[in-house]
């Protein structure tokens, strides 16, 4: 796949972002916050991600190490992105708060999140 700009937003509109990708793949997550929000991810550098509104409309949880970064609007409640634990240089994009975006024919990888200590 060629690399594409994608829009993607919250539920509500509130947050907005672009980002650019070719999606390699896509990637599930079973540690305790990503097997619950059920969110399938695009890994996306940091130079490829603006967020284009709404930084006062997210609101950050993190847990355990507290390395990754969830962010959800504080409105909807969508879950739209996060930093990474493993790469903090990068993010997880939820795929689905993209416009346009067909996971069809993407391989999808299930990462091992609930094992990390």
């Amino acid at each position: 796949m060629q690399e594409k700009e994608y829009l993607g937003r919250c539920h509500c509109g509130s947050v907005e972002f672009k980002i650019i990708t070719d999606a390699p793949e896509l990637t599930t997550c079973d540690c305790s916050i990503c097997i619950r929000k059920n969110a399938l991810m695009v890994k996306v550098h940091e130079s490829k991600f603006q967020l284009i509104k709404g930084e006062d409309s997210l609101t950050e949880y993190q847990f355990h190490t507290k390395t990754a970064r969830h962010f959800f609007c504080k409105t909807c409640g969508i879950y739209p992105f996060h930093r990474k634990r493993v790469s903090p240089d990068f993010f997880g994009i939820n795929v689905y708060c993209l416009a346009g975006f067909e996971i069809e024919g993407i391989p999808v990888r299930a990462t091992l999140g609930a094992g990390m200590a």
